[in-house]
Parts: C-alpha cells; sequence; structure tokens
C-alpha cells in the first residue's frame, strides 16, 4: 500500500473537475495585478472578485513604500520564532498599534490568520473544557478544536437560542467554556447576530470569542468589525483576525483586555513554533492600517458596492446569502452547474472562487464572490452583466 493510496479519491475528482471544464479550479494564477480590480489571467485582463481584498489596500503606495524601506534597513526576515530572536522593535510597534486601534490593554501577532486561530483557540479551551462552535466554522476553527482536544459542542448557525440550549445543559459541568463565532462567514457573507450572542455569553458567563477576519476595516464605525457595530466590544473577551484581508498583507492577531493574554505567549504552540513576521511585512501592515484609519470612506464605499453587486446578482435570478456583506456567495444546485458557470466566467473575464462540498455549508457548491471598496460602479455592472452572459450559455439542463 503506498502512503499516497488516500489521496487517489481526491485525485480522481480533480481530474473530473479538470475534465468538465478544461481547468483546474484551485490553480488559478494571476500573472500580473494590474491594479486591485484588475489583474491578467491567462493572458487577459480580468475582473477580481475573488480576492478578499475589501478595501483595496495590497495596493496602498503608502504601505508598499514602508515595505521597502524596511528591507533596505532591516533585511527580509527574522530567521527565528517569537519567543527566541524572532522579536524586533516593529514586531512591539505592531502589536501597540493593533491593541490601540481595537481600544485593548494586550495584543499577540501571529505569522498568518488560520495561525491566530489555531493558536488562540487550542490554547485557551483544552482538555476537560467546551467548545462551542457554530456548525459553519471556519476550517482553521476547527482544527483549533483537534489541536486543543477540547469537548466540541455545535451550535446551529447565527442561533443564539440553539447555543443557550447548549450551554445549559453543560452549565454544572467542570471546565472552561469558550464560544466561537466570526463576524462575518467567509463562505456565505452572513453577519453573526452579535448583540444576541454577547447576551447568552452575559447570562451563561461562558467566555467569548470572536473572529473578526472579514468584518475587520468592513464593519462598524471605526472598522472594528462586527462587535462595536453591535456595541458589544466590552462583552467579547477576545478578537482575532487576520491581516490578508483588510489590509492586503499577512499574517493574524488576537486583542484582549485579559492580562493573562501574555502567558498565552508561552503556552501558545503555533505562536512558539513558527517564525515571526518579516519586518517588511510587518511595516506595510502598519502603513495600511494607517490608511484605512485616514479614509473612513473606504468603509462606506465598500458596503454601497457590496449592494449594488448583491441586487444585480438577485436580479438575474440567482440565490446568495440574505445579508448584505462583501462576501456574497452564489449558492447552485449541483456541482456540474458550478464548474459549467465558474469556467465560463473565467473564460468571460471574471473571477470568483469556486467552492465545492464539503467546504460549503448545506453541501451545495457555491462561488463566492468579494466585493472591494475600490471596484467602480462600471466594473461592478460589468460584472452582473458577465454574469448574466454565462448564465445564458448554461445548458438547460445543467
Amino acid at each position: 500500500m503506498s502512503i499516497f493510496d488516500k489521496f487517489r479519491g481526491v485525485e480522481r475528482r480533480l481530474a473530473e473537475l479538470q475534465a468538465a471544464g478544461g481547468r483546474n479550479p484551485f490553480a488559478v494564477v494571476i500573472e500580473r495585478p494590474l491594479s486591485s480590480t484588475v489583474g491578467i489571467i491567462e493572458g487577459r485582463e480580468t475582473l477580481l472578485f475573488g480576492t478578499n481584498n475589501y478595501l483595496g489596500l495590497s495596493q496602498s503606495p503608502r504601505a508598499v513604500e514602508a515595505a521597502i524601506e524596511a528591507v533596505r534597513a532591516r533585511g527580509v526576515g527574522t530567521t527565528g520564532s517569537r519567543i527566541a530572536n524572532g522579536t524586533q522593535s516593529l514586531h512591539e510597534q505592531l502589536e501597540q498599534h493593533i491593541a490601540s486601534f481595537f481600544h485593548q490593554k494586550h495584543c499577540m501577532v501571529f505569522s498568518t490568520g488560520y495561525q491566530a486561530n489555531l493558536g488562540m483557540i487550542s490554547t485557551l479551551a483544552g482538555k476537560g473544557d467546551y467548545l462551542l462552535l457554530d456548525a459553519d466554522s471556519h476550517a482553521s476553527i476547527y482544527d483549533a478544536s483537534r489541536l486543543g482536544h477540547a469537548q466540541v459542542i455545535r451550535f446551529r448557525h447565527n442561533d443564539p437560542d440553539d447555543l443557550q440550549k447548549r450551554l445549559n445543559r453543560i452549565k454544572d459541568e467542570p471546565g472552561a467554556k469558550l464560544v466561537v463565532v466570526e463576524g462575518i462567514y467567509s463562505m456565505t457573507g452572513n453577519v453573526v447576530p452579535m448583540a444576541e450572542m454577547a447576551a447568552v455569553k452575559r447570562e451563561t458567563g461562558a467566555t467569548l470569542l470572536v473572529d473578526e477576519a472579514h468584518s475587520f476595516g468592513v464593519l462598524g464605525p471605526n472598522g472594528r468589525g462586527v462587535a462595536e457595530a453591535a456595541g458589544v466590544e466590552s462583552d467579547v473577551d477576545f478578537v482575532v483576525g487576520t491581516f490578508s484581508k483588510s489590509l492586503g498583507t499577512v499574517g493574524g492577531y488576537c486583542v484582549s483586555n485579559h492580562p493573562e493574554l501574555e502567558l498565552v505567549r508561552l503556552h501558545c504552540r503555533p505562536y512558539m513554533f513558527t517564525a515571526s513576521l518579516p519586518p517588511e511585512v510587518i511595516a506595510a501592515t502598519m502603513a495600511a492600517l494607517d490608511d484605512m484609519q485616514a479614509q473612513p470612506q473606504l468603509r462606506s464605499q465598500l458596503m454601497d458596492n457590496a449592494a449594488r453587486f448583491h441586487a444585480g446578482l438577485n436580479g438575474l435570478g440567482l440565490t446568495t446569502g440574505q445579508t448584505v456583506s462583501p462576501v456574497v456567495g452564489v449558492v447552485l444546485e449541483t456541482i456540474p452547474e458550478a464548474i459549467m458557470l465558474w469556467n465560463t466566467l473565467l473564460s468571460l473575464g471574471l473571477y470568483v472562487n469556486l467552492s465545492l462540498p464539503p467546504a460549503t455549508p448545506d453541501h451545495h457548491p457555491l462561488l463566492r464572490c468579494s466585493v472591494m471598496a475600490t471596484h467602480t460602479s462600471e466594473q461592478i455592472d460589468r460584472a452582473v452583466e458577465i454574469f448574466r452572459e454565462a448564465l445564458s450559455r448554461l445548458p438547460a439542463a445543467a
């Protein structure tokens, strides 16, 4: 038996996907970005509606210059973890910036957003504890549950009543109870009912962690996310997020007012045994954060664009999430339909993400689209028109 035999099923399914559309949908190459909204794919200009670059700051001139200056002054890497030689003054500056932005006392910065969830959740909820997860939680959250060995209890998606029932069942059990929700769910764009979740937290005494990966920079008067938008920041014990969405760089963070967060540094394996962020990424991230704070109009433009795109797709008869957010998931009935539609969209010059079961809610395939503040009205309307054209080319029985 080969060590690779376990992958033969994936190999067959991938071959079927390529045979159906002529492309590997998980190996698309953006040969060169021309701007935050347009890139060269397969040799032609393509509208980018699948990049998570919500504020368009991956192309921030301020961030670019800050990265260049940091490389010249400090080199390209740290070659060590934060608890060894991997902490430079820039790391501490970034943590202070992020903590200050969230009005929190403490911050830990991770090398990726995935590691932030993996590290914090697995460290906070260990053997003998209870981890209560929304059924539609991101893969990083589920992976953290396996690393931490807490008992996992799933509650229905965005259902605070179901969460309360499940917490009440274990109220007399020993062990900490950690509830994890996301601000904006990455596949559907659904927004968590944060005020109601916070009320459950208060009534039950559970600990609450919110993953603001897709809501940081997007929701709230200052862009602090769904907890700020709902006015319940004081009820949240830990906020986790990433720089790879609204700030356009890479890395993750956790902020908290709990002083024990400093002790977590010495228990959190994904933090302790990973090389720290390189100087140029830190410098670019701080510059992008400055950009975001200096341009609050980006958030309002982003939501206007999201509403325009959402309405345009609904006008075509497509099924999307009910909540208007920068993540627009187009839910389809069959995998062949999703594959054909995705391939046709790309051929017509529109890039979105193809998401297939079991990675999608309710086992339906979907086309995951993401809108940017830097998309023009003309680009949004053009993307909707490309969807219209692609739908007209589908076989009737697709």
